[in-house]
């Protein structure tokens, strides 16, 4: 489409959603007039102009039915220069320099509305990030209410029409087509119901010798041949996912090449069955290659059987969830020397190591109490969307802190989808009132363990409830969710901390950091009585997802009324409800 003289690809368009993913495109045509314009005014060295998906003036949605998300303005608010900022020959450059000093200016309607906020870390290369970023997509809303064509299509609807164009017309003019032209189409009328009758017999006559003749082939082909051999791993996921919805299949060899043979020296983590490699795809894409040693010399027989469980577990529940703040699965491997899972990349640690990491890379002082929050709300909303918005619900089973990645711009994604489980019989509440009834031994990380679910064995979503309080309480606090250092009664992080809310000495396991920050200790207090009422010994004491998410919102916009600039969460996507699984409890 074209926007204000802006040619423009649609990348992403989902018919439940208002929200569509708009990347500037450039033709032959365009990138001959780019040339042109630059050549004549001297900017033909200029670093843009070597960026052909940034045009050479700010990006306005002005007039249209469309308008820039707050999410695509969030992350050009929060990009900055390192300093000093490498700036080219402004006087011959202008629009490099404007764009380095001020990214906004590359989409008109966010100038207005954000202001660059301060924030940690910063973009060597900013006219690379914005390339990238444009590739990738600006997020855009549709507002229905200010489209023309739409408009015209209400009044068709209230007279029973069919809202349409005229594809034969170049313009392709609005089109009310009425109702029983669609129902009853003229060639219809001109057949006799006994000779419509008369044609569907022979029909569904020719449709059923065609199947029987070719169920009689493979039926005689299988009788006279053995099969062939297949991975049970791949036949698991064929038997419960079409294959044409799983992810992409990579072989062992590109996955081998891709890691360098998985180099000691490109592991980036390591799990208790198996370990995670940094490496380049053939298309180019930095991914992360976590490799489940299926066959390893010392591996018990029944953790053999769980890592094979694991791995089609992630990949029949990440095939089918999307959401920006989970983890993307790209493919994997099902191959005799191991099984292979391809992610996302998330180039900036996980929160355990922002806040307990040893390394100076991850200091736990920069971590103020707005990022802080806002990574709380950003968890929140990705386990809500796994609770309310997919059919049947999910539980992670494993919300922890080292399960949370940030990205560069201090946005996270919640990943480790190993121990998931789908909750069946969700929505036929049990006697005493669960939502869901998935009976299963306990399975979890020491100190985010639900104690209802392990004295139960009664899964439900409250489970992960109980696991986001543990994550909120170490995001106040700074604390480890278990350390042995502390005593016995403190050693869990809940116990704690529970204990010190209760006595009214909350400001004594405080992170220091915050303390220093008068105006954050509000917020704090408040996140402090969320996590307390989350980490509550009885599940139906704890709120759910939503009202986790609401209160959280709430705080941050009291965080905004005593003048603290929070950055706005990227979260705010639009995800659309109802998203139909179809898998079996595996």
């Amino acid at each position: 489409m074209s926007i204000n003289n802006i040619s423009f690809s649609l990348l992403h368009y989902d018919p439940k959603s208002t929200s569509l993913l708009l990347s500037p495109t450039t033709t032959s045509a365009t990138a001959s007039a780019t040339a042109a314009a630059a050549a004549a005014t001297s900017d033909h060295n200029c670093t843009s102009s070597l960026f052909l998906s940034i045009p050479n003036r700010s990006i306005s949605l002005s007039g249209s039915p469309f308008r820039v998300s707050d999410s695509s303005c969030s992350r050009l608010s929060v990009l900055k220069p390192c300093p000093p900022p490498n700036l080219p020959n402004c006087s011959r450059c202008s629009w490099d320099c404007k764009l380095i000093k001020n990214p906004l200016q590359l989409l008109n309607e966010c100038g207005s509305n954000h202001r660059q906020v301060s924030e940690q870390g910063c973009q060597g290369d900013i006219l690379g990030f914005l390339h990238n970023f444009l590739k990738w997509g600006i997020e855009v809303e549709w507002d229905e209410e200010e489209d023309s064509f739409f408009s015209s299509c209400k009044q068709c609807q209230a007279s029973n029409g069919i809202c349409g164009f005229n594809s034969s017309e170049p313009t392709k003019p609005f089109v009310c087509f009425p109702t029983q032209t669609r129902i009853s189409p003229p060639r219809i009328h001109q057949l006799s119901p006994n000779s419509i009758a008369v044609l569907s017999i022979i029909f569904l006559s020719i449709c059923m010798s065609v199947v029987i003749s070719i169920a009689t082939v493979i039926f005689l082909y299988r009788r006279n041949s053995l099969p062939p051999e297949e991975d049970p791993t791949i036949v698991f996921l064929h038997r419960h996912r079409s294959a044409s919805l799983l992810p992409p299949e990579f072989t062992y060899e590109e996955l081998d090449s891709s890691t360098n043979h998985f180099d000691p020296k490109r592991k980036i983590g390591d799990g208790g069955f198996g370990s995670v490699y940094l490496g380049q795809v053939y298309d180019g894409r930095i991914v992360a290659v976590k490799y489940l040693h299926k066959h390893h010399p010392t591996t018990a027989a029944g953790a053999k059987a769980f890592s094979t469980k694991s791995f089609c577990n992630e990949i029949l529940i990440l095939s089918s969830i999307h959401h920006p703040n989970l983890v993307k699965l790209h493919g994997y491997c099902s191959d005799p020397r191991g099984l292979l899972l391809v992610y996302d990349y998330v180039p900036n640690g996980t929160l355990a190591d922002h806040l307990h990491g040893t390394k100076s890379l991850y200091r736990k002082g920069s971590l103020k109490w707005q990022v802080r929050l806002d990574i709380a709300l950003q968890t929140a909303m990705a386990i809500e969307y796994l609770h309310f918005s997919v059919v049947p619900p999910i539980v992670h089973r494993d919300v922890t802190s080292s399960n949370i990645f940030v990205e560069r711009d201090m946005r996270v994604k919640v990943g480790d989808f190993g121990l998931s489980r789908i909750l069946l019989c969700s929505g036929t509440a049990s006697s005493n009132g669960n939502s869901g009834c998935v009976w299963t031994g306990p399975q979890g990380t020491p100190g985010y363990l639900d104690p209802d679910y392990y004295s139960s064995f009664l899964l439900t979503e409250k489970s992960d409830i109980y696991s986001l309080g543990v994550v909120l309480l170490e995001l106040i606090t700074g604390m480890k969710a278990v350390d042995q250092k502390r005593e016995k009664r403190e050693m869990a992080l809940a116990d704690l901390a529970v204990s010190k809310i209760q006595m009214g000495l909350l400001n004594q396991v405080v992170d220091a950091v915050l303390v220093v920050d008068g105006e954050a200790m509000e917020g704090v207090h408040a996140v402090a009585e969320l996590a307390f009422r989350c980490v509550a010994v009885e599940k139906d004491d704890r709120p759910d997802a939503r009202e986790v998410v609401a209160e959280l919102r709430r705080v941050r916009s009291l965080g905004r009324g005593v003048g603290g600039m929070v950055r706005p969460s990227n979260s705010s996507s639009v995800v659309p409800d109802g998203i139909e699984l179809g898998l079996t409890n595996a």
